[in-house]
């Protein structure tokens, strides 16, 4: 069996430190052999940076997916097409920089990673579904083993995508709401399938955001600035078991860390 462990949005500084301090317990208890984390939140909220990228992969993370804030920090388009580990959606238009698909080699096996964006409630990108049937066709080609991270607001758009490729890909993980689902199952095919994986950052603000910035957004309906909260924290994530023999999903374990669920090795 291979292990893959994939862990929820990053947001600011509090989600960096709290996957820092926990990533080599994670690593000791599930003995991961793929470990991909979304970190379109890691700066500040919004983006990302080169220095913090490095940071990740210093920590253990071995490839790093976004979602539509994948350009709110301009220093991205400095190194994002040199950056063979982080992808950005795979659907935005042709010609955007970077890319949407990536593979970790490991002496078990090679893990092809998909990212990809909705378009309900987002912006119009390019089809989820045909996208996905273009890079799945392209990694199957290479690897049995292939995981696709959902950067998605509505429920059902990621539970569609993930019947639509059920079989053919070894898991669909949801992100972008920030709020961690229980429904985490293996469909009929072999995909490992959780809407959401929630979170890594402040656990007593609102999607890691200060509350109260929020709380004001929505009572008065005037521009604010949002903040990182500070505070406790919390590290959201999934574990997924891979077959060698076939790719697909046996076993879907949710993560979940916080000050009333703590960490037991």
């Amino acid at each position: 069996m291979m292990k893959l462990l994939f862990i929820g949005d990053i947001v600011g500084s509090p989600g960096r430190e709290i996957v820092k301090d926990y990533l080599p317990r994670l690593k000791r208890k599930y003995q991961p052999t793929f470990i991909v984390a979304n970190g379109e939140n890691a700066a500040n909220g919004k983006g990302i940076t080169e220095k913090i990228v490095k940071e990740l992969f210093e920590a253990g993370v071995q490839a790093i997916t976004l979602g539509n804030h994948t350009w709110d920090n301009k220093e991205i388009f400095e190194f994002i097409d040199d950056q063979d580990r982080v992808i950005r959606p795979a659907n935005f238009p042709p010609g955007t920089p970077g890319k949407g698909i990536t593979y970790i080699k490991q002496p078990e096996g090679e893990l092809a990673i998909i990212n990809l964006q909705g378009r309900t409630f987002l912006p119009p990108l390019d089809c989820p579904f045909a996208k996905a049937d273009e890079l799945v066709e392209q990694a199957r080609k290479r690897t049995k083993y292939i995981f696709v991270d959902f950067h998605a607001e509505v429920t059902s758009e990621k539970q569609a995508l993930s019947w639509y490729l059920d079989g053919r890909i070894s898991g669909l993980v949801g992100t972008h709401t920030h709020v961690q689902t229980g429904d985490e199952r293996i469909l009929p095919q072999g995909t490992a399938y959780l809407t959401d994986a929630g979170m890594c950052g402040p656990s007593d603000g609102i999607l890691g955001m200060d509350r109260e910035v929020v709380i004001k957004k929505f009572r008065t309906q005037l521009p604010v600035r949002f903040e990182v909260a500070s505070g406790p924290t919390q590290l959201n994530g999934v574990v997924i078991t891979l077959d060698k023999a076939s790719g697909k999903a046996t076993k879907i374990e949710r993560i979940r860390i916080d000050a009333e669920r703590p960490f037991m090795e």
